[in-house]
């Protein structure tokens, strides 16, 4: 449903750690703007790897 890049596994974990003390609504105020119908954004990736 939603996903941001890093440029290391530091900054990534301290997101998760920061976004872990974000109130519900916020969480769903933050993927709502990236992804407004909370579709399933891996849904099919695997697909592209299992046809190459």
């Amino acid at each position: 449903m939603y996903f941001e890049v890093f440029q290391n596994v530091y900054e990534a974990v301290d997101r998760e750690n920061q976004l872990k003390n974000w109130n519900r609504q916020w969480k769903i105020d933050l993927f709502e703007k990236e992804n407004k119908k909370w579709q399933d954004l891996a849904f099919d990736w695997f697909d592209d790897i299992l046809n190459d």
